[in-house]
C-alpha cells in the first residue's frame, strides 16, 4: 500500500462517526493533503549535493466556512497532516530545517472550496510527539510510562473484552519506544507476532484482543509540544 493510500486511510478515520456528515460536501481534507504535497515539491531547493531542504511551516488558507469545518476536528486532523508532511518528505529524500508547523487559517477573501498555502523554512528544534491510534482516536503519549486495558484503572481505557485490565504498557523515555505485555490472559502481538517486551519502530501495530493500536511519532516544531511531550488524552 503506498503512501497516499495510507493516509487516505488515516483521513478517513478522523473524519468519521460524529463528523461524517460535516465532510459530505465543500472543501475535503485529502484536497488539502494535495495542496501540500505540491507545496512541498514546488519550494524543495537542493542546496548541497546530498541534501535537499523543503519548507517546514504551513500556513493552510481557507475560507470562513472551510475554516470552521476543518478546525472542529480539533488536533487530530492536524496530526494527520503533520505525518504527511513528514512521511512524504522522506519518500522523496527531503529534509527540513526544524520542526514541522501546519496551522489553518481564516481568510475572507476566499470562497469555499479553494485553499491556499504560504511556506517557509524556518530553522529551530525538532520535537518528537508519539501518538497512539486506537480505534478511531488520538492519544499523545505522555514521558514514562502509559498502561493500556479494560479496567478503569488503566491511563487508556478499551471496550474489548478480549484484553485484560492492565494488558500492555507502553514506555516512551523521549526518543524511544517499548511494549511490555503486563502477563495478558490472551497475549499481545507485534506487527502480527507474538511479543512480550519489544522497542516500537515508528508505524508498529499492536493488537491485543480485537484492538488494533498504531504506534506514530511525529515531528513537529518545539513551541507546539509541551516539554514532556504531552499527556495521554
Amino acid at each position: 500500500m503506498g503512501i497516499l493510500d495510507e493516509f487516505e486511510k488515516g483521513l478517513e478515520r478522523v473524519v468519521n462517526g460524529a463528523f461524517a456528515k460535516t465532510f459530505k460536501s465543500g472543501l475535503q481534507p485529502l484536497e488539502v493533503t494535495a495542496t501540500l504535497r505540491r507545496e512541498l515539491d514546488t519550494k524543495a531547493a537542493v542546496v548541497a549535493r546530498d541534501r535537499i531542504l523543503a519548507p517546514n511551516r504551513f500556513t493552510v488558507r481557507l475560507s470562513p466556512s472551510d475554516h470552521e469545518r476543518m478546525t472542529g476536528l480539533g488536533p487530530a486532523l492536524l496530526d494527520e497532516f503533520t505525518q504527511l508532511v513528514q512521511q512524504h518528505a522522506t519518500a522523496q529524500g527531503y529534509s527540513f530545517a526544524g520542526g514541522i508547523d501546519i496551522r489553518l487559517e481564516r481568510d475572507e477573501r476566499l470562497s469555499a472550496g479553494v485553499v491556499r498555502i504560504d511556506s517557509e523554512n524556518v530553522k529551530g528544534a525538532v520535537v518528537w510527539a508519539p501518538v497512539l491510534d486506537i480505534a478511531g482516536k488520538r492519544y499523545t503519549l505522555k514521558k514514562g510510562r502509559t498502561v493500556i486495558g479494560r479496567g478503569s484503572d488503566a491511563d487508556i481505557t478499551i471496550d474489548d473484552t478480549g484484553t485484560s485490565r492492565r494488558h500492555v504498557e507502553i514506555l516512551w523515555d523521549g526518543a524511544r519506544g517499548q511494549v511490555t505485555d503486563l502477563g495478558s490472559t490472551n497475549g499481545s502481538k507485534l506487527n502480527g507476532a507474538p511479543v512480550t517486551k519489544s522497542v516500537l519502530q515508528p508505524d508498529s501495530v499492536i493488537e491485543i484482543g480485537r484492538t488494533r493500536i498504531v504506534f506514530r511519532v511525529l515531528a513537529q516544531a518545539s513551541e507546539l509540544a509541551s516539554p514532556d511531550g504531552g499527556s495521554a488524552r
